[in-house]
């Protein structure tokens, strides 16, 4: 059974940085693919990034770019979300989703495995 769990959230002011990790488990081979995504309230679910466990290959949303890194350490299992430089706009429940098999798209139908979100909380 796949699992995963978000930490790292919290509240900060605007400019400030935050951290985010998903520990997965229950994969069979490391082919899988972990994408992050948030929800603010009122507003459309928005895939923000995502990586291939074997590759390393990543991606960003535009709204992201330049201030998010995503990385992963294959050996624990885990996927960091760096964030930098945080907006107010930003402030949502951010959950990490998995794939079995890393795909290039970062739609939330494309990911069969779910946390249970982290809130994130940035202060004007």
């Amino acid at each position: 059974e796949v699992q995963l769990v978000e930490s790292g959230g919290g509240l900060v002011q605007a400019g400030g940085s935050l951290r985010l990790s998903c520990a997965a488990s229950g994969f069979v081979t490391i082919d899988y693919g972990i994408g992050w995504f948030r929800q603010a309230p009122g507003k459309e679910r928005e895939g923000i990034s995502r990586i291939s466990m074997r590759e390393g290959h990543t991606y960003y949303a535009d709204s992201v770019k330049g201030r998010f890194t995503i990385s992963r350490a294959n050996a624990k299992n885990t996927v960091y979300l760096d964030m930098n430089n945080l907006r107010p706009e930003d402030t949502a429940v951010y959950y990490c989703a998995g794939q079995d098999i890393a795909v290039t798209a970062l739609d939330d139908y494309e990911y069969d495995y779910w946390g249970r979100g982290t809130q994130v909380t940035v202060s004007s």
